[in-house]
């Protein structure tokens, strides 16, 4: 039978159309003829507000140690994106509930006039969680407050999110090398579109900061955001970024074990068209 169906076994869904046990008509999608448009629009009042979480001191019970050198992130990222017009709030050292009321009151702002929504977080973390100062929480509780079903004005919209924090504890040792468009009328989008994930790490491993300078990702995030942010599309700045970070920067360190290893950062995107910062 032809139509549309799920990768699942048999028996793990009841959707129509899946299997023929139901009798029921495969699900037909007939796409209406439409102009794609592959560039996000900044055509708003705002390009949209910029949200940064720093968690720099834990509670003891967490074990977690100080994050020095977060407030340089915290600093350097507050500049950039206030110069690519982002209205910048900073939230210093909050705990999971905390992150909660924070994320959520935002997601329910209405976004209308604002062209894109921007989340900054720096803490410490594991594969899938991030950490306020009092304990973990899951990334996608959080960043799941923006899906377009829960947050309506952002619906279409860039949602971008870049996340320093741990993965897990793998180390990289390194290796050696010889060298939508309105017009359109109404269109149903998959609640979890338009997001990009930009991860200090990929899962499994550690994520590098030094003390003084910050860490290698946001270091690395910011110099290329104020370098190119006014001419490149986003995912030409994150390869940018994960070129800088995979080859100007090696740990040093005396802690057996430590000392030269490499980092590369994940960028995960469900973004639908081009994001630039200028129109």
């Amino acid at each position: 039978m032809n139509g549309d169906c799920v990768d699942a076994r048999r028996g793990d869904t009841t959707v129509a159309g899946t299997d023929g046990a139901s009798g029921l008509q495969p699900m037909q999608v007939d796409a209406k003829p439409q102009s794609h448009v592959f560039r996000y629009s900044l055509n708003y009042p705002n390009i949209g507000h910029c949200i940064i979480i720093n968690n720099k001191n834990f509670d003891r019970t967490t074990g977690m140690n100080q994050r020095n050198g977060t407030d340089v992130d915290a600093g350097n990222v507050m500049n950039v994106f206030r110069k690519l017009g982002y209205t910048v709030k900073v939230y210093n050292d909050q705990t999971v509930a905390q992150i909660n009321q924070v994320l959520t009151a935002v997601a329910h702002d209405d976004h209308s006039r604002c062209a894109s929504f921007v989340c900054v977080m720096l803490s410490h973390g594991d594969e899938g969680v991030f950490f306020g100062t009092d304990g973990s929480v899951e990334l996608k509780t959080l960043t799941s407050l923006f899906r377009g079903d829960r947050c309506p004005s952002l619906v279409g919209k860039p949602k971008l999110f870049f996340i320093q924090a741990c993965r897990g504890t793998g180390l990289d040792p390194g290796v050696e090398t010889d060298s939508h468009n309105i017009s359109d009328g109404p269109v149903r989008i998959p609640v979890e579109a338009d997001f990009l994930y930009a991860y200090s790490t990929v899962p499994g491993y550690y994520s590098w900061r030094n003390t003084m300078t910050g860490s290698w990702f946001i270091q690395s995030l910011c110099e290329m955001m104020a370098k190119y942010g006014n001419e490149l599309e986003l995912m030409q700045i994150m390869t940018r970024v994960n070129h800088k970070v995979a080859l100007d920067f090696e740990s040093t360190s005396n802690m057996p074990g430590f000392d030269a290893k490499k980092q590369i950062p994940c960028i995960v995107s469900m973004l639908t068209k081009e994001m630039y910062f200028t129109g």
